[in-house]
């Protein structure tokens, strides 16, 4: 194990949701493009999973996508107070680099992060910040993040610029997709 797993600071979590199923209607620009149904129905799902497996934000950063900034908005209705969020464009389209820049801006009072955006940037990344992982979670992501996934990742460490890859416990994977919570 790594020292950052094992002590180097506070628990801290890295939720990671990729944005629900979408629509991809003729002229609309991939930026823009809304939910499909199943999307509008699977969000608020993955939004009541984070609250039952106890895996509420203290902040949220959400690509400016359309699609994922519906997605935040139907999950984050679930909970009684939502966190606050930061849309950033930089989680349009990122990859691994990009992804983890935007992380190791965030202040070191956030204990638990959730990232909601696109793949593959967010399956790269799980697998990247993945030096372990619980059961079969490793496994799952490899096969498939599918629409309305979602990721914990855990870690020790004082700020999250100490977040790096191979320091993290991947320690559950969800998919809201097809569930009827």
């Amino acid at each position: 194990m790594t020292a950052a797993r094992i002590g180097a600071g506070p628990l801290r979590r890295l939720v990671v949701l990729r944005h629900a199923k979408s629509a991809w209607p003729e002229g609309v620009a991939d930026h823009q493009r809304p939910l499909a149904p199943r999307g509008r129905r699977d969000a608020p799902v993955a939004g009541r999973m984070l609250a039952e497996a106890d895996c509420l934000p203290d902040l949220a950063l959400c690509s400016t996508a359309a699609r994922a900034r519906a997605t935040w908005e139907l999950a984050s209705a679930e909970w009684g107070t939502p966190p606050p969020v930061r849309h950033d464009r930089r989680l349009y389209a990122a990859d691994v680099p990009d992804l983890l820049e935007v992380v190791h801006e965030v202040p070191p009072e956030v204990e638990t992060l959730l990232l909601v955006g696109h793949n593959p940037g967010l399956e790269d990344l799980v697998l990247a910040l993945a030096g372990d992982g619980l059961d079969d979670t490793l496994d799952e992501v490899r096969t498939k993040f599918p629409t309305s996934a979602i990721a914990v990742l855990a870690w020790h460490g004082a700020a999250w610029r100490a977040l790096e890859p191979g320091t993290a416990l991947l320690t559950d994977v969800m998919v809201a997709r097809g569930r009827k919570k």
